[in-house]
């Protein structure tokens, strides 16, 4: 049974403030990619949301707080159980499983050293991006009320004592009246250390891997419409039920050196 939207940690609502440049497109897929050569700026995501087709307004939602990351709902080796491939970087550097029906695709400003490739589904759907050879930064304006929804250590990709995580967080903006506009959702990988109260900075999606920094991972907005899109899925809640948010979570977790 699907929860509704309005008892949620988040509401539903559109991707906005967001601090992810791991869900950044490329040329030709609606945003901009950074410069990999320059030092990776803050990039806000101000995309408007449909109108919700539903007669109930949103009710404001309460600051959500730091959540207990529930256990994995993906198979044990869904490599081994389904029809998947595995990709290999243009450099040779890192390799990740993806579903065979996914596309993944070499980005026209892709860097001479480092990869920069956008993951699709069947229908074209962008899910995800992963770029290496950054030059990673951010800045933390302010901190806002955070939720970690999902987390999970990466020690394949450790650099140094600390393994980097996959997280499935968000932010809720107070400052911003409609609830339908204050919520901010993304997965990916980050090295950032995880917050210890109730506020964290804008979501950032950077992990460290040689020579600097490298992204991988994409955002999810509950009023996307695409078709063959299940009912109700409008919050993180249900989202992560679904076999989507699974083969996601599944490929992102699989990134390893390649070899």
């Amino acid at each position: 049974m699907h929860r509704s939207a309005t008892s949620a940690l988040f509401p539903s609502g559109a991707l906005c403030l967001a601090v992810v440049l791991a869900s950044c497109s490329f040329p030709g897929s609606g945003t901009a990619g950074g410069d990999p050569d320059q030092e990776a700026d803050v990039v806000t995501a101000t995309s408007s949301a449909p109108t919700p087709t539903s007669t109930q307004s949103p009710s404001p939602a309460p600051s959500p707080s730091p959540a207990t990351p529930p256990a994995s709902t993906a198979s044990a080796n869904p490599v081994a159980d389904g029809d998947w491939a595995t990709y290999t970087t243009t450099d040779g550097g890192l390799s990740f499983d993806h579903p065979s029906g996914w596309s993944v695709a070499v980005s026209p400003d892709a860097p001479a050293q480092g990869a920069s490739v956008i993951v699709t589904d069947e229908a074209g759907r962008q899910l995800a991006t992963l770029r290496t050879n950054l030059v990673t930064g951010a800045v933390c304006p302010a901190e806002l009320p955070y939720a970690l929804l999902d987390s999970e250590p990466l020690p394949a990709l450790a650099q140094g004592p600390d393994a980097p995580r996959f997280v499935f967080e968000g932010r809720t903006d107070p400052a911003v009246a409609d609830p339908v506009a204050a919520s901010t959702l993304a997965y990916g990988i980050t090295s950032a250390p995880e917050p210890a109260g109730p506020t964290a900075c804008p979501i950032s999606h950077f992990f460290t891997w040689p020579p600097s920094g490298a992204a991988f991972g994409g955002t999810y907005d509950p009023f996307e419409v695409y078709p063959g899109k299940p009912m109700h899925i409008d919050t993180p809640q249900t989202y992560m039920e679904t076999e989507e948010y699974r083969d996601i979570r599944t490929m992102i977790t699989s990134l390893r050196p390649a070899g």
